[in-house]
């Protein structure tokens, strides 16, 4: 196979006709080295289908398909390339730890891979825990995240967030200088046919006299609801290539974006926890608004 052939991406789809070597019946498929097909399979990037079981990703090289079975590859040598940015872990209770993420690292793994992920870095710095992701931050945000240890865990956390019983602030560093009113604003509408609301509690001086820093409260969980709301608002977050595309001419190369504290009820010992960022690992603009926002009210 050429490398020009190896650097382009694929996806392979195959049934076992008989019992084999999942990495030997991708190679001889797809026309990739096996060495690639390890990797592949190493990053989270083949899947199996077996019947009575739940489709999962397959790892090992020397894993062995029954006949009949589904595998499926799916290949990006740019996905594949990319090195992961190392989460932290904060806290860490019986039933789950609380993690920050860094931007540009994903939440979960996606068909391509999961190796830049902080569930799949998670699982592997912990091997004796079942992680289960119960919420999501965009990749280009950063900010806390709660795993669960066990799917019991899991169903626990995952109702205080239905129920909108888990406190979620960030910062958001916006284009434009909005006048808020002094009980704040609520921005409310639908996104994809269902309710969301967005309070912004305050307002900070940004960085720049172009910009300004939000304090927000997070009612609802929309997919990139802060992002879609601001942006709606005309006031887009720095570095939005996504909703705030008339911006792309001022170079922010990182979402200013932060999920910087998450605060509820445990439901494991009845007692309230609320989490923040460290200052080691707060963005610049977190930093700036945290420090303003203690001057305002005395306290951290």
């Amino acid at each position: 196979m050429s490398e020009h052939t190896i650097d382009k991406p694929l996806h392979c789809n195959l049934t076992a006709a008989l019992a084999g070597s999942a990495c030997q019946m991708l190679a001889d498929a797809s026309g990739l080295p096996k060495a690639r097909i390890k990797i592949a399979m190493a990053k989270g990037a083949v899947w199996l289908r077996r019947e009575g079981l739940k489709e999962q990703r397959i790892r090992k090289a020397k894993f062995m398909l029954h006949a009949g079975d589904r595998v499926q590859l799916f290949y990006d040598p740019k996905v594949l390339a990319l090195t992961p940015i190392e989460p932290h872990c904060l806290a860490e209770t019986e039933g789950y730890s609380v993690w920050f993420k860094p931007p540009w690292l994903l939440s979960q793994g996606t068909r391509y891979g999961d190796h830049c992920s902080l569930l799949r870095l998670a699982e592997k710095s912990r091997t004796h825990v079942d992680f289960k992701l119960v919420h999501r931050l965009d990749r280009e945000a950063s900010g806390l995240i709660v795993l669960a240890h066990n799917s019991k865990a899991a169903r626990l956390l995952s109702q205080l967030f239905q129920e909108n019983k888990i406190t979620k602030n960030y910062f958001a560093e916006v284009w434009g200088n909005p006048q808020l009113p002094e009980e704040g604003k609520q921005l409310t509408a639908s996104l994809d046919g269902k309710k969301a609301c967005t309070e912004i509690l305050t307002a900070y001086p940004g960085e720049s006299k172009k910009s300004t820093i939000l304090d927000i409260l997070l009612h609802s969980g929309r997919l990139h609801q802060i992002r879609r709301h601001l942006a709606d608002w005309g006031h887009p977050v720095l570095g939005d290539s996504q909703y705030g595309r008339n911006q792309r001419q001022e170079n922010h190369s990182t979402l200013s974006l932060c999920a910087w504290r998450i605060s509820f009820q445990s439901p494991f010992d009845n007692k309230e926890h609320c989490y923040q960022i460290p200052p080691q690992l707060c963005p610049s603009f977190v930093t700036s608004a945290l420090t303003m926002k203690k001057m305002a009210t005395g306290r951290s």
